[in-house]
């Protein structure tokens, strides 16, 4: 059997004015992704091709659009007049056809993959409209999905056009539908714009494809899922689901948190088996995290990979490009940037290792630094394996600590250290003395001159 084809049109193009922001609405941010980059995510999930309508002038939310799925064929919608004229902005699209055709919002960033397939299905099954629709706790405002005593899908009836009858519906419209692809045009196309604002409304759609002999259902999914994020109270309730899903989903994948509710994770977050991730720990884009590793208390993980059986914290901070491989430990006030910490590595203490290479078995003393900026330029330190590096040292880059190699604890190193030497880098000391105390009496007599 030929596998059905589907067409997926995310509608992109509203301003987003409540969230009083500079920013586009759609750019805004859940679990370290745009909301337009978690709708095509699952757009992608259900299959097909992706369409995206934006606004004029919108080449930010363009930009994201393409970098979270390339493949997407970008429209504007050049004049803003409802939800169908949105959607009919992708015109050329739905002319070539397709058997399943969706219709979602990108500021709808907690829809699944799965209730889209569902969807799918639903037009599988024969029919002509499927519409989403929910049980909010309080549904006023919401446009209510109006059934027959069979179940069949009737129509969409705004609350403020709504019955007291229609009013007691609890299931409503949660905007999202699915249309057969080949009657989606002529459907479309019946939509007018006889109503106050003059717009061209999607929920029409019903109706119309009633009145031309198209079955039409509707399907039922959770509030959650179809939460719309219109103002910044709601991107951060939308945040808070997202992190109970990612949370849950660790867990399920054998994760341990100790207290899961104080983890921040991101969408693209990748945790091994029987890695332990204590209370306060903040992971942002980019971060996997394999197996038996154990994150403590109080970290920021970002754009880093820990490797197997590796310790981290509490109080670490992995930036950018931070690689730690197996059994490494980065203690307590460690800040490791684009810098590969070799197996069996230790840097256990009040260290910044960046733009750097660490040997397997290193050790980095406490209060160490890579020296790696110049002013203008980046610079690479580079630690062989074995290598001891003293308490508070100074390794100035480019400078390369050969295998072995010992650093006398507050050196000063500014040029290479071959394998199996001793560097000492600090001025030699020299005691004076009696010298203290006359330097106190001296300094207290200056203090006493009017």
């Amino acid at each position: 059997m030929t596998a059905r084809t589907c067409l997926t049109i995310v509608l992109a193009a509203g301003e987003g004015t409540r969230m009083r922001s500079s920013r586009p609405k759609v750019l805004h941010a859940i679990g370290g992704r745009s909301l337009i980059a978690h709708t095509l995510a699952a757009a992608g999930e259900a299959g097909g091709t992706v369409a995206v309508v934006v606004g004029p002038d919108h080449d930010a939310v363009v930009r994201a659009a393409t970098a979270a799925m390339p493949a997407a064929e970008i429209f504007v919608q050049t004049e803003r007049r409802g939800t169908a004229h949105a959607v009919l902005a992708a015109r050329p699209a739905l002319a070539r056809g397709a058997d399943d055709v969706l219709v979602v919002f990108a500021d709808t960033p907690l829809i699944t993959g799965q209730t889209l397939a569902r969807l799918r299905a639903a037009l599988a099954a024969g029919a002509g409209v499927a519409v989403l629709g929910f049980r909010p706790a309080d549904p006023a405002g919401y446009g209510r999905l109006i059934a027959d005593p069979d179940g069949r899908l009737l129509a969409i009836r705004e609350d403020k056009d709504a019955s007291p009858a229609e009013r007691s519906i609890g299931l409503c419209n949660a905007g999202l539908m699915a249309l057969s692809g080949t009657a989606a045009l002529a459907v479309l196309d019946r939509i007018g714009d006889d109503n106050a604002r003059r717009e061209f409304y999607l929920t029409d759609a019903v109706a119309i494809a009633r009145a031309i002999g198209l079955a039409t259902v509707a399907l039922e999914t959770t509030e959650d899922e179809v939460l719309g994020v219109n103002s910044h109270a709601q991107l951060a309730q939308a945040e808070g689901v997202l992190q109970r899903r990612l949370r849950a989903a660790a867990h399920e994948a054998g994760v341990v948190m100790v207290a899961p509710e104080t983890v921040h994770l991101c969408a693209d977050t990748r945790l091994g088996r029987d890695v332990t991730i204590e209370p306060y720990v903040v992971f942002g884009p980019g971060v996997t995290v394999e197996d038996g590793a154990v994150i403590r208390s109080f970290c920021h993980l970002e754009g880093a990979h820990v490797g197997p059986g590796a310790r981290v914290g509490p109080f670490a901070r992995l930036r950018p490009g931070a690689r730690l491989d197996a059994d490494v430990h980065v203690g307590n006030f460690v800040e490791v940037k684009e810098a590969r910490l070799a197996a069996g590595a230790k840097a256990n203490h009040l260290a910044y290792i960046g733009d750097a290479s660490v040997g397997a078995g290193a050790n980095i003393g406490a209060g160490t630094i890579t020296c790696n900026f110049d002013g203008v330029a980046k610079h690479l330190t580079e630690i062989g394996a074995g290598a001891f590096i003293g308490s508070n040292s100074a390794l100035v880059a480019p400078v390369k600590i050969g295998d072995r190699a010992y650093v006398a604890s507050g050196s000063v190193i500014t040029k290479d250290v071959p394998a199996d030497a001793l560097a000492f880098g600090r001025a030699r000391q020299s005691n004076k003395a009696g010298l203290a105390a006359r330097l106190r009496a001296m300094l207290g007599a200056a203090k006493k001159k009017p």
